[in-house]
C-alpha cells in the first residue's frame, strides 16, 4: 500500500517575485578549517527585505488589476481573473463557476486548461462534494486528494481521470456584490499555496468580485433593454397581396432608437416607414416607441400624404421630446398599381433593386425631425416594376462601414447591384446578402454603438 503523499507549498510563479535575500552565502571551505557562522542580519536588513517584498506584491496586484479593468465582458474578466488566480496561487489549471445568488444570471462555467469535456466530468460530481462552493463564503482547499480520507469517490475518480491532485477555491463574493459563484486551481500533485499567496488572491479575488458584479449589471441591462427594443418592433409583418415583406435588426450594445414598421392601411395600402430617434440606453428606446406608435396612428388617418403625417410627426416631437431629434421615412405604398408616395426628413434615400436597374430614389433633402420650427418638405412619388425591390435602412447600416459617407453609399450600391438573381424574388434573401456584403467579417453583429435596420418590400 503507498504511503500517502505529504502536501508541498504550491511554488511561487515568476508573476509574483520572491523578495531577494540580502544575507550572502556562506563560503565553502577547501581545507579542514571550520567556516565560521555566519552574523545574524542587522534589523535593517530583515525591515529592508520586508519592505521590499510588500512593494513587489503591490506592484504585481496593480498589474494584474489593471489588466482586469481593461476587460469589458464578463467572458473576457472571467479568463483574465482564471489567469491571474493562476499565476498567484501557483497552479496550471482552473475553473471559474459563474452563479450569482439573486438568480438573475447569466450561469456559466469556464475553464483554464480544461475542455469542455473536462468541465463535464467535473459536474458530474455531487454538489456537496465538488471541489468549490459557488454559495460559500470561506476558501476550500484541498491539499492532497488521494490522501484525504472521506472523499466523496466520484470526486476522487474525477480527479484520478483529469490529474490533477490538489486544488484550492475561493468564493467570488463581497458584501457589496453578494455571492457570484467560485473559482478552483487545480494543482498536477498535492500542494497548497502558502499564506502570503493565498492573502494575495484574496485581496486580487475581492476586487475582481467587484468588477464581475459591474460587468453583469451591464450585461444585463443590455439585454434588458434589447427585449424591450424587440417587443416595441413588429413581432410579424403584415400580409398584403401584391408584396413580400422582410426586415432585419441588429441592436448595439447600449440600445438605440432605429425602428422600422409596416401596417396595413384602408383601400388595400400599406405604409412602410423607418426611422431613428438622437442617443442610445432606455431613454432612446422609450421616444422610439412613442414616436412609432404615434407614425402609426397618423398613418392611419393621412397616410395617403405622407408629408402631413410626418409634420405630425415633427410637431408632437418638438412638444414632448424638446431635446430630441428624430430622422423618419414614411412610404405610402399602392402594391396594385406598384406605386409608391415618400416623404423623409433628414433620412437617407431608399433604394430600388430589379433587374434592369439599381438606383437611389429621388428624395428632397430636408432637416430631421425637431431641428426646425416647421418642418416641410416636398413628397416624391416612385414607380416600382414587377419583380423590384425597395429597400429601405436606417444610417446604422452606413456608420457602422466606417467608411465616409460617399463610400458608404457607393459600397451599399455595389451590394444591391450584386445580389444573385437566383434570390431576387426573396426579399429576406435580398436584406440578408445586402446586410452581409455592406457589413462583412461579423460588423453586423459586432458591438456598436449604431443599430441597423433594413425593411424591403419587393412588389409582384
Amino acid at each position: 500500500m503507498n504511503a500517502p503523499h505529504s502536501a508541498k507549498v504550491a511554488g511561487i510563479d515568476p508573476t509574483v517575485p520572491t523578495p531577494a535575500h540580502t544575507v550572502a552565502p556562506a563560503s565553502a571551505g577547501t581545507g579542514c578549517a571550520s567556516v565560521p557562522a555566519p552574523h545574524p542580519p542587522a534589523p535593517g536588513a530583515l525591515l529592508q527585505d520586508r519592505l521590499a517584498g510588500w512593494v513587489s506584491d503591490l506592484t504585481t496586484l496593480h498589474e494584474l488589476t489593471e489588466r482586469l479593468a481593461r476587460t469589458h465582458a464578463v467572458d473576457a474578466a472571467l479568463q483574465e481573473l482564471l489567469r491571474a488566480g493562476a499565476a498567484l496561487v501557483g497552479a496550471r489549471r482552473g475553473l471559474v463557476v459563474l452563479e450569482p445568488a439573486d438568480g438573475l444570471g447569466p450561469r456559466t462555467s469556464l475553464g483554464l486548461g480544461l475542455d469542455r469535456a473536462d468541465l463535464g466530468h467535473i459536474e458530474t460530481v455531487p454538489r456537496g462534494a465538488l471541489p468549490y462552493d459557488t454559495g460559500g463564503t470561506a476558501e476550500t482547499v484541498h491539499s492532497d486528494l488521494l490522501a484525504e480520507d472521506g472523499l466523496d469517490p466520484r470526486h476522487r475518480e474525477v480527479a484520478a481521470r483529469l490529474g490533477y491532485a490538489a486544488s484550492y477555491a475561493l468564493p467570488l463574493a463581497t458584501d457589496s456584490a453578494g455571492r457570484l459563484g467560485a473559482a478552483v486551481w487545480l494543482y498536477d500533485e498535492p500542494a497548497e499555496p502558502d499564506e502570503r499567496r493565498r492573502h494575495l488572491a484574496g485581496l486580487y479575488v475581492r476586487h475582481a468580485t467587484e468588477h464581475l458584479a459591474l460587468l453583469l449589471e451591464v450585461e444585463r441591462t443590455r439585454a434588458c433593454v434589447a427585449t424591450v427594443t424587440e417587443e416595441l418592433l413588429p413581432s410579424r409583418l403584415p400580409r398584403v397581396a401584391g408584396v413580400q415583406l422582410a426586415a432585419r435588426h441588429r441592436t448595439g450594445p447600449r440600445g438605440g432608437g432605429d425602428w422600422y414598421d409596416a401596417l396595413p392601411l384602408p383601400d388595400a395600402a400599406l405604409g412602410l416607414s423607418v426611422g431613428s430617434v438622437t442617443g442610445s440606453g432606455p431613454s432612446a428606446v422609450a421616444a422610439m416607441g412613442r414616436l412609432r406608435a404615434s407614425l402609426r396612428a397618423y398613418a392611419v388617418m393621412e397616410g395617403e400624404d405622407p408629408v402631413a403625417v410626418l409634420s405630425d410627426l415633427e410637431l408632437l416631437l418638438r412638444l414632448t421630446e424638446p431635446a430630441r431629434s428624430a430622422t423618419a421615412l414614411f412610404a405610402y405604398c399602392e402594391p396594385a398599381l406598384r406605386k409608391i408616395t415618400l416623404a423623409g426628413a433628414g433620412h437617407s434615400p431608399p433604394l430600388l433593386i430589379g433587374e434592369r436597374r439599381t438606383e437611389f430614389a429621388e428624395t428632397s433633402v430636408s432637416a430631421p425631425l425637431g431641428m426646425l420650427a416647421c418642418w416641410e418638405a416636398p413628397s416624391v412619388e416612385v414607380q416600382a416594376e414587377a419583380g423590384e425591390t425597395v429597400l429601405l435602412y436606417t444610417d446604422g447600416l452606413l456608420h457602422r462601414t466606417g467608411d465616409p459617407m460617399d463610400r458608404a453609399f457607393a459600397r451599399l450600391h455595389a451590394a444591391a447591384a450584386s445580389v444573385p438573381r437566383a434570390v431576387r424574388h426573396d426579399p429576406g434573401a435580398v436584406a440578408d446578402h445586402v446586410l452581409r456584403t455592406v457589413l462583412p467579417d461579423g460588423l453586423d453583429t459586432a458591438d456598436s454603438e449604431e443599430d441597423v435596420v433594413l425593411l424591403a418590400a419587393r412588389f409582384d
